[in-house]
């Protein structure tokens, strides 16, 4: 009912109180003009304008449908810049690990912000297989993430030490049975950890859960369990479990780095940058 094209011309002519000054700011006819208003005043069954003035005026009718008017234009604007201006350059889709989201990969993409601040950068942290299944639903235009070995189909990949982490002021290692602080179902590290301490022969419990790194960390600091983690994550009070500890050496996960074909000179700029970032002494413990 409410055609922009019509409102347009509607509010000119209520603005400038004249149908000529009204075509000259629209750059149109003042034929045109006057047939876009009648129409708009066909279609509501009702007068907008009174002509009969020597200055054209708003009806009561047209005073209540101005505001309105102004309103619908503004918000058709918003959405044309916010639709076609703003987002020329796209969305650029972004799947890490969840212990790879914070410190480490901030600054790069905030330095990505600003230079290139017409992409809406969508940014989605989890658990290595879930992120792996996202991304081969082509939910993800960049991938990085946590995996057992080399696949030919990723750009590139580096090593991700692992290692036992116990508390230094709590220790739980010892007990019986073992205490495991662990990220949920489908988490690479949990997988690796259970199946290597069932293929040993060890009487295991999950004493805490979680799917942040954050917390799983502070839950080992704390004393709840051990954990199988990144040599690169542990802290101050950590104790690392050395060989002697009989527990399993695993090793293999890489982080991996994905990339659609087809990406836009920022997606190219971004890969580049995470391969770097994924190369530098920051992934070093």
């Amino acid at each position: 009912m409410f055609d922009p094209v019509l409102l347009r011309s509607f509010v000119a002519v209520a603005d400038c109180q004249n149908f000529t000054r009204a075509a000259e700011r629209l750059h149109l006819t003042q034929s045109t003009v006057s047939q876009q208003v009648r129409r708009l005043e066909e279609g509501l069954g009702c007068q907008l304008l009174d002509r009969d003035q020597r200055r054209v005026v708003a009806t009561a009718e047209g005073e209540r449908l101005l505001a309105y008017a102004r309103r619908i234009l503004a918000l058709h604007a918003e959405a044309a810049d916010v639709l076609i201006h703003q987002q020329s350059e796209g969305v650029l889709r972004l799947g890490v690990p969840e212990d790879f989201a914070a410190e480490r990969l901030m600054p790069l993409l905030s330095s990505f912000g600003r230079d290139y601040p017409g992409v809406r950068l969508e940014v989605t942290s989890g658990l290595g297989p879930e992120l792996r299944r996202q991304y081969q639903r082509g939910e993800f235009d960049l991938l990085l993430v946590k995996q057992m070995g080399h696949s030919d189909d990723c750009l590139a990949s580096w090593p991700e030490p692992l290692c036992w982490v116990d508390s230094l002021a709590s220790p739980a290692f010892g007990r019986d049975p073992l205490p495991l602080v662990a990220f949920p179902v489908g988490g690479l590290y949990r997988q690796e950890m259970l199946q290597h301490l069932e293929a040993g022969g060890w009487r295991w419990r999950i004493g805490y859960s979680s799917a942040s790194l954050a917390s799983v960390c502070a839950a080992v600091a704390a004393g709840l369990g051990i954990s199988l983690l990144p040599v690169r994550v542990v802290g101050a009070g950590h104790r690392v479990l050395e060989a002697a500890s009989g527990l399993p050496n695993i090793q293999g996960v890489r982080l991996a780095l994905y990339g659609n074909s087809g990406l836009s000179r920022a997606g190219k700029a971004l890969q580049s940058q995470l391969r770097d970032l994924c190369e530098s002494h920051q992934l070093q413990p």
